[in-house]
């Protein structure tokens, strides 16, 4: 590719004041960047969040760097300071001082205790943040000193200033003598004066290149992570390679392309390239072998200031005026497609090394089928591979001249090892993919549909249902996926006429399951699950996520439930909207197929890979969707599922009696058998707990059931009297009435007596309790009106003449009797409750069926 300007695929962007250091954090996903404000700010550049910021330097900082393995990050700034700072917890240890200007840069070394850092005092110091010391001043450059730089492996350190030098200086006379006797020496602290003496005119450190080139003052110098190379940016608008090796350092090559001052250079850390920023508002990647430019990135406003590189990962930095960007060259999906095949094995077939492979998941058998050719620079990737087994046909597609194809032909022999690159028929287009047997679909520039046969002619051209469709997907023989803006639209090539519409922001990937019928479109932040009926496209499931999603496959014959992945974790989500963890992932993998419990996947390298996986939950969650309960009996007895998450989704989804099954806790199980209607276990628990809440709640749910033995035990347990003589009034238990009125007597109970007296039609009783109660001329009126004579003319004769005058019997008065019951023994079966699949099994520990 031309140097011609280009986008890099962004994976972070801030806002924020002009950034003028950068550093990535060795494992986690991290930057931290700080600012011309003299703010720091650490950011989780996966989530897209910031976790802290550090603010206690006066200024810009124009420094910052992590600590490969030490929870440390070192700042540098226009307040002249050093600052360390613990970032669990959060603040500045100490400080450091001894510069006499602006601080530039600052790095610690990868082994050793060390800091270095570079000022505008025209030196570069060596510090011990363990001792909190200087160990050295290097002097000899005449100018400010723009940046400074530990060699990865050797005792090296780069320094590149105005003085329009850069400096090689060797430091391993520095090491040997506080670092060298570091395991005996036990008390460093002695040797510390000793070092102070003899900063000045130091033989510990000594110059061993000084490299001479540019014209004008030099901003960055870094080494290569393995080679014996050194790059530097300049003022000159040059970037210059150098070579060093036992004795001398000279002058490789000048890229030359920037337009303003390069304010800093880095070698990529996995490939041949090298990478430059600069004042003119440009990022420019350089090929290292050929020495030009392969990729430009501009922005309309900003100046950029600073590179960083991730040490293990393909990720790069660049802070700019207005914030700053991480990003990659290229993409690092592998190029695959799974073939299913009707009459073989499953088959993957993947691009690795400029070779087409074929793997088998169910054997393991991995043999390159043919080699590609593939342009230079990262538009010569392929993005997007489609296999035509009937034909043996492959479609690949790349970015390269803003988005090509090439058809290949796979010789028949190509199974016993790679062959050479066939000639392959090329086109232009945003997407291809194959249609029928012998047709394929490109989607032009121009945005038609090209429908074109396998000697790449055109056969049919089609207008697309959106005119701004820009991606076709497969969607079974004669039918297209396309996608335009934030839907997608389901396209009949025959009828040529949309069949049905989906709205998905941005979707990447669409997975199709084996019944052709249920599919899954991916987008960066989203999985969308459907249907596809004939007339119309339908929307089962979402799932948003806030790390990218990476790659998908559905289960193994199963149309319920989608496995996918993110950056760092494999994930399910079922068609009834469920979802939940599977697995977490120390690295991005891109998935192609699930057998069993394995995960077939492949790397960002190309390599396959296979993870084991449980899937315990997403299959007890399918089998009680599909009301399947022998299966989810099986997985209960068999698995570990068990905790509140799992109880409370039970009883959030309705199965109340399925959670009884993971319940040990008599609490929670009472409150399940109650909400599920099991009255046997509740009871069971009940009586365990003795609680007389419980025994309440047992009461209203046994009596809602008809089930008057176990009401009766509840009111006997919460001492339910009023209750109790009620319920025995309604089940016509005479006998335990009259308990009842006794146990009123014993209580002192009177409105209890007279209650369980009018119940039994017991007018003595009542007699009695009104006498007692001083209530004479009710209980006269009761005797008399009931023909209790005897008692009627005793009261009588103890009434005052006022009252005797006011009262009045009614004539024809009869004597209330409750009604005699009919059916006496058995539970009345009030509200029929189906007995469960689960209830067996749970009554066998819980209780007497």
């Amino acid at each position: 590719m031309s140097s011609g300007s280009s986008e890099f695929l962004t994976k972070f962007e801030t806002k924020s004041n002009r950034v003028k250091g950068l550093s990535f954090h060795p494992r986690r996903p991290w930057i931290v960047a700080s600012l011309h404000n003299g703010v720091i700010q650490l950011w989780d550049y996966r989530m897209g969040t910031l976790l802290d910021r550090f603010e206690e330097h006066e200024g810009p900082v124009r420094g910052v760097n992590f600590h490969k393995v030490q929870p440390l990050l070192v700042s540098g700034g226009d307040d002249y300071k050093i600052k360390v700072w613990n970032y669990k917890l959060r603040r500045c240890l100490f400080t450091l001082l001894g510069h006499l200007d602006y601080i530039r840069t600052v790095q610690f070394h990868h082994e050793y205790p060390w800091i270095v850092s570079s000022s505008d005092d025209q030196t570069v110091r060596l510090w011990d943040w363990q001792q909190r010391s200087c160990l050295s001043v290097l002097t000899g450059h005449n100018h400010y000193v723009m940046s400074v730089q530990f060699h990865p492996k050797d005792d090296l350190i780069v320094s590149a200033s105005l003085d329009q030098t850069v400096r090689v200086w060797d430091v391993s006379g520095l090491k040997k003598k506080s670092v060298g006797g570091g395991s005996d020496d036990h008390h460093p602290a002695e040797g510390a004066p000793k070092i102070g003496a003899d900063l000045f005119g130091s033989t510990d450190t000594a110059v061993k290149y000084l490299l001479e080139g540019h014209d004008r003052g030099v901003n960055w110098a870094s080494f290569h992570h393995t080679l014996p190379l050194i790059v530097s940016g300049a003022d000159d608008r040059q970037v210059k390679l150098w070579r060093m090796n036992d004795s001398k350092a000279w002058e490789v090559d000048t890229l030359r392309g920037h337009v303003n001052n390069v304010s800093s250079v880095m070698f990529h850390p996995k490939q041949e390239l090298i990478i430059s920023n600069s004042e003119d508002k440009s990022i420019r990647v350089w090929d290292m072998s050929k020495r030009t430019g392969v990729q430009t990135f501009r922005r309309e406003q900003d100046r950029f200031w600073i590179l960083a590189v991730h040490p293990d990962q393909s990720l790069l930095a660049a802070g700019h005026d207005s914030g700053m960007i991480v990003f990659k060259l290229e993409r690092e999906r592998p190029a695959f497609t799974l073939n299913e095949g009707g009459t073989s094995a499953a088959q993957l077939l993947y691009i690795k090394d400029r070779y087409v492979r074929m793997y088998e998941p169910g054997s393991g058998r991995d043999i390159p089928l043919l080699s590609i050719r593939r342009a230079s620079g990262p538009s010569g990737v392929p993005r997007a591979l489609a296999y035509n087994e009937a034909e043996r046909a492959l479609l690949l597609c790349t970015d390269a001249e803003g988005g090509s194809y090439e058809l290949y032909q796979i010789p028949r022999d190509a199974s016993r090892g790679a062959s050479e690159a066939p000639d392959s028929k090329r086109g232009l287009g945003l997407a291809a993919v194959f249609v029928a047997r012998n047709r394929f679909a490109v989607l032009d520039k121009s945005r038609q549909i090209l429908v074109k046969n396998l000697s790449n002619e055109v056969t049919k051209k089609l207008a697309p249902p959106h005119a701004a469709t820009d991606l076709i997907f497969y969607a079974g023989t004669g039918m297209l996926l396309c996608r335009a803006e934030d839907k997608v639209t389901l396209f009949d090539l025959q009828q040529k006429r949309a069949m049905g519409e989906l709205t998905c922001p941005n979707v990447k990937y669409v997975v199709w399951a084996s019944d052709m019928k249920h599919f899954a479109l991916l987008s960066k932040h989203a999985v969308v699950l459907g249907r596809r009926d004939a007339q119309k496209l339908e929307h089962l499931a979402t799932v948003h996520e806030t790390i990218r999603v990476k790659s998908g496959v559905w289960e193994e014959g199963s149309t319920k439930a989608f496995i996918y992945t993110t950056l760092n974790h494999v994930k399910f989500c079922l068609s009834q909207g469920d979802s939940g963890i599977i697995r977490t992932l120390d690295a991005p993998v891109y998935l192609t197929k699930v057998m069993g419990n394995k995960l077939f996947c492949l790397d960002r390298e190309g390599s396959t890979i296979t993870l084991s996986i449980d899937k315990t939950e997403f299959q007890f969650k399918t089998a009680l969707i599909e009301r399947n309960y022998d299966e989810v009996l099986k997985i209960i007895k068999r698995s570990k599922l068990c905790g509140q998450s799992i109880i409370g989704y039970l009883q959030k989804k309705g199965f109340p009696e399925v959670a009884l099954q993971f319940v040990k806790d008599e609490k929670t199980r009472f409150n399940l058998a109650i909400e599920c209607g099991n009255i046997e276990v509740a009871l069971a628990s009940a009586t365990s707990l003795d609680d007389k809440d419980c025994w309440q709640k047992l009461g209203v749910e046994a009596l809602r059931q008809g089930n008057h033995q176990i009401v009766e035990m509840a009111y006997q347990k919460t001492k339910d009297f009023e209750r109790l003589s009620f319920l025995y009034l309604i089940t016509g238990n005479t006998e335990k009435l009259a308990k009842m009125l006794r146990i009123a007597e014993m209580r002192g109970d009177v409105m209890g007596r007279f209650h369980n007296a009018l119940y039994l039609g017991d007018v003595n009783e009542r007699v009695k309790v009104l006498k007692e109660q001083g209530q004479l001329a009710l209980a006269y009126v009761t005797a008399a009106t009931h023909g209790l004579s005897d008692q009627a003319s005793e009261i009588e004769a103890l009434l005052p003449e006022d009252v005797k005058a006011q009262v009045k019997l009614t004539p024809g008065a009869g004597l209330l009797f409750p009604p005699t019951p009919i059916f006496r023994d058995n539970n009345w079966p009030l509200l029929r409750v189906s007995k469960g699949y689960f209830d067996g099994p749970v009554q066998s520990a819980g209780g007497e069926g």
